[in-house]
C-alpha cells in the first residue's frame, strides 16, 4: 500500500489517495457494452486534490441504453449526440445517485423516471432464474479524502431494492452491502473499523443508500472508522449539491408569487427570483443584464419586475427610452437562455437545492444538470451561454453537466476547454 494511505493509530483520519474496487454484481447479465469506456488523462490523475468534493467520474455499468460506460467529468462537461444516443440517460443516472445521497428512498429517487424503475434496466438484460432484473450505477468523488468510488446495484424486478453497494478508497473496501435473505427488507452491511474488530456488521434498509446512513451508524472512534466517515461525507456532500435545471418557457410566462424566491428547476418562478436578486448583488445583476443583452433581440437596459394584484409579480426587460417588454412576450429560446444565465450567475443561495447544511458553503460545489442546454437556442445564444458557463465553472464554485445537440454549442465548449462526450447518432 502507498505510504500516503497508511492509517495512523490515533489522531486525525488519514487521506484517501487511491481507488480500488469492482462494481457489485446485480442479478442480471446480458449484452456487450454500448459505449466505449474512457478514462481521465494522466495529467488529470496527477492533479492536486480539490478542496471541495467533486464528482469526477460517472459510471453507468448497466443503466438504460448504457452498458459498461465510464464518463470522466470536468468543471464543464457536455454530452453530445443525436436523438436516442443516451445523452439524457446519462444525466438521469447522475440525478438518481444524487437523490439517493440526499436521503431519498429508491422509490422517491426513481420517481422522475418515465415508466418507473423497470425503464432503468437495459433492454437486452434477461431475468435470472428467479425473474430478477436490475441496473448498476456509480461514480467517483474526488476531494480532501482522495478519490472515493461508490457503486450501487439495484434490483428493479420483481421487487425494487438495493442488492449491493460498495464504497472504496485508499485500497480499502470501506463499506459493502449484500442481499442475503430475499425474504427480509434489509441488506447485510459490513464497514471498515480497523480496531480490535477489523469490520462491523449490521443490517441496513434495502431501499436507501447505505453510504448516506453511515454518519448515523459509525462512531468514529478508530482511524478506520474516521476514514469511513470522511469518505462517506465526501460522497454525500458532492452528490447532494446537485440542481437539475430544465426551464419550461410556458411556465416562465406565468406571474409568480412575490415571496417565492428560491428558483425551482423548471424556472417557473423566475419573476419572483428576479424581484429578489436585483437588489441583493448589483454586480451579478449587472452581469445578468449584460448576458440578456447578448442573447435577446433588441437593446436590454435592465431586468426588473412589475407588481400585480394578489401579491404576484411579472418580470420585464427594460428597453431604451423607458420602454419595457414583459417576459411572456419573449420567444422560447430567449426564456431558456435567460433562465440558464440566471442559474449560472446566482448559486445555491438562490436556487432550490438541498445542500449539506452541516458543511460550510465554501467547501461545497454546486453541480447544475442541464438536459438540453442548447434546446430552442439560436447559434448566438448557444455560443454566449456556453461561454458564460465556462467562465463561471472556471471559478470552482459551480460545475455543469449538460447535453447539447448543436454543433455551435459543441465548438464553443471545446474552444473553452470543456469536456465533450460524443455519443454519436
Amino acid at each position: 500500500m502507498d505510504a500516503s494511505c497508511a492509517r495512523p493509530a490515533a489522531g486525525p483520519p488519514s487521506q484517501l489517495s487511491q481507488r480500488v474496487s469492482q462494481p457489485p454484481q446485480v442479478p442480471q447479465q446480458a449484452s456487450r457494452p454500448s459505449e466505449q469506456a474512457s478514462h481521465p488523462p494522466q495529467s488529470q490523475q496527477d492533479a492536486p486534490l480539490p478542496k471541495r468534493p467533486e464528482v469526477t467520474e460517472l459510471r453507468l455499468s448497466a443503466f438504460k441504453s448504457h452498458r459498461n460506460a465510464v464518463f470522466p467529468l470536468g468543471p464543464l462537461s457536455l454530452f453530445r449526440g443525436g436523438s436516442g444516443s443516451g445523452k439524457s440517460n446519462a444525466l438521469q443516472g447522475y440525478e438518481v445517485l444524487a437523490r439517493l445521497a440526499g436521503g431519498d428512498t429508491l422509490e422517491e429517487a426513481l420517481a422522475p423516471v418515465a415508466d418507473g424503475p423497470s425503464a432503468c434496466v437495459p433492454e437486452q438484460a434477461r431475468p435470472d432464474a428467479q425473474g430478477r432484473r436490475g441496473f448498476r450505477i456509480g461514480c467517483t468523488v474526488t476531494g480532501p479524502a482522495g478519490p472515493v468510488r461508490l457503486d450501487v446495484a439495484v434490483q428493479a424486478e420483481p421487487v425494487l431494492r438495493v442488492v449491493g453497494e460498495r464504497l472504496t478508497g485508499c485500497g480499502e473496501t470501506l463499506l459493502s452491502t449484500a442481499l442475503r435473505d430475499p425474504g427480509l427488507r434489509t441488506v447485510e452491511a459490513v464497514w471498515h473499523t480497523a480496531g480490535a474488530v477489523p469490520v462491523t456488521r449490521a443490517p441496513l434498509p434495502d431501499d436507501r443508500l447505505g453510504t448516506s446512513l453511515l454518519p448515523l451508524r459509525v462512531a468514529g472512534k478508530t482511524a478506520g472508522q474516521r476514514m469511513v466517515l470522511d469518505a462517506a461525507e465526501q460522497v454525500v456532500v458532492a452528490l447532494r449539491s446537485v440542481y437539475p435545471c430544465d426551464p419550461r418557457p410556458e411556465l416562465m410566462r406565468m406571474p409568480a408569487a412575490a415571496r417565492d424566491g428560491m428558483l425551482r428547476g423548471a424556472c417557473d418562478n423566475v419573476a419572483a427570483v428576479l424581484g429578489r436578486t436585483r437588489h441583493e448583488c448589483v454586480i451579478r445583476h449587472g452581469l445578468l443584464v449584460a448576458a440578456a443583452g447578448a442573447g435577446c433581440r433588441g437593446s436590454v437596459e435592465g431586468l426588473t419586475v412589475e407588481e400585480l394584484d394578489g401579491g404576484f409579480v411579472r418580470a420585464v426587460l427594460a428597453r431604451k427610452a423607458g420602454a419595457t417588454t414583459p417576459l411572456e412576450r419573449l420567444a422560447d429560446g430567449e426564456l431558456r437562455y435567460l433562465a440558464h444565465c440566471l442559474v449560472l450567475l446566482t448559486g445555491p443561495g438562490v436556487l432550490a437545492v438541498d445542500q449539506a447544511a452541516e458543511v460550510l458553503p465554501a467547501l461545497q460545489t454546486l453541480t447544475v444538470l442541464a438536459d438540453g442546454l442548447d434546446r430552442c437556442l439560436d447559434e448566438r445564444q448557444a455560443r454566449e451561454l456556453v461561454g458564460l458557463a465556462a467562465r463561471m465553472c472556471e471559478r470552482g464554485h459551480i460545475r455543469l453537466v449538460g447535453t447539447v445537440r448543436g454543433a455551435v454549442a459543441e465548438e464553443a465548449a471545446r474552444a473553452a476547454g470543456a469536456s465533450v462526450v460524443d455519443l454519436g447518432t
